[in-house]
Order: structure tokens, then C-alpha cells, then sequence
């Protein structure tokens, strides 16, 4: 049970970032639920890497041990970058729909379309 911690915590944060997603109405709440969807994706990925009594593979005279897997940890790096960098263009797009339509509650932006 407790080597399949880390997928039982990313199956929790999966579920609560897409129920955020699902069920509120603020665009804020939502954008947030993306973000833990994306932190829920970045702990899948480095608990895949991951492997028990592995080393750092940043010596370049290591012993024959085995390594935790680097390509892993390169990817959900790069997935952080590209995560703040929409998190930020989101935040973005809510202040400037706050400013235009002085409100970012989803039911009050639809009325609008119609």
C-alpha cells in the first residue's frame, strides 16, 4: 500500500483539480483547478521515474547502482516552465475580462453572449 502512495496522491489531486474545474463558477477557482491538475500530471510523471535505491545521475563516476531515470525529471521541469507561463497568460485573461465586464463569474459571462 505505501509504494502505491504516490499514485493514490496523484489520483486525489487529478480528481480535485477536475471537480474545481467541473463545478465552479470563478474563473479564478477554475484556473486554479488547472494548476493542480497540472501538479497531479508532474507527480504521475516524476513517480514513474522513480526507482527504489536509485542514485542522482549526476556523477559521472557512478558505481554500477541503478539510476533514477533523468528524462522524467527533465520533462515535468520543462512541464513547470510551461505550466507558470499559462498560468500566468490565464490570470492575464482574467484581468482583463474583470476590466471590461467588471465580473469573472462564468454564468454573468455567458448572459452576455446571448
Amino acid at each position: 500500500m505505501l509504494a502505491n502512495l504516490p499514485y493514490i496522491v496523484v489520483v486525489v489531486l487529478f480528481l480535485i483539480g477536475l471537480a474545481t474545474i467541473v463545478l465552479k463558477r470563478n474563473l479564478i477557482k477554475i484556473f486554479l483547478g488547472i494548476v493542480i491538475l497540472e501538479s497531479a500530471v508532474n507527480l504521475f510523471i516524476v513517480s514513474l521515474g522513480y526507482r527504489e535505491g536509485g542514485i542522482a545521475p549526476i556523477y559521472t563516476n557512478a558505481p554500477g547502482t541503478l539510476m533514477v531515470l533523468p528524462t522524467p525529471q527533465a520533462l515535468t521541469l520543462t512541464s513547470i516552465v510551461i505550466g507558470v507561463a499559462t498560468s500566468a497568460l490565464l490570470l492575464s485573461f482574467a484581468i482583463v475580462i474583470w476590466k471590461k465586464y467588471g465580473s469573472i463569474e462564468i454564468g454573468f459571462l455567458r448572459r452576455l453572449k446571448e
